[in-house]
């Protein structure tokens, strides 16, 4: 079972069950199965900015964000899944943690590169998901 618990400003329309796809596809892909849980946010510029200041110390908006729940120990060393290697909960439930989207950003960055809004938000949150996951940017290449 995927818990993916989104929360939105009602005025940036987004298609909930693409993210949903998005984040399963991802899930599938490195065959995490089980109980999972993600929170996706879409937000503006202004609190994507903010977070940006306070967690990074960059002074600017990006577009996308991600925060493990489990960022202390190397991905090697955690464990649930044989492969990622998660810290097991007493309810036995994988928690991610959060990706957090600028909705002005994914609309920039879909124009710029000549995409829809969905496409954008799919490469957006499988880029989320991987840094989840504990893969970054080098490791992805």
């Amino acid at each position: 079972m995927i818990n993916i618990i989104i929360s939105t400003d009602p005025r940036y329309k987004i298609d909930r069950d693409l993210i949903r796809q998005a984040v399963s596809e991802v899930l599938f892909d490195h065959k995490i199965t089980g109980k999972v849980e993600i929170g996706v946010n879409i937000v503006g510029d202004r609190k994507i900015h903010e977070l940006n200041r306070r967690y990074r110390g960059i002074d600017s908006p990006t577009d996308i964000l991600s925060f493990p729940l489990e960022e202390s120990a190397p991905a090697n060393l955690r464990f649930v899944s044989t492969r990622y290697g998660f810290i097991a909960s007493p309810d036995r439930v994988l928690r991610l943690g959060d990706i957090v989207l600028s909705f002005p950003q994914v609309l920039e960055d879909a124009a710029d590169d000549g995409i829809t809004v969905d496409e954008e938000i799919q490469s957006l949150i499988a880029h989320g998901m991987n840094h989840l996951l504990g893969i970054h940017h080098s490791e992805a290449q």
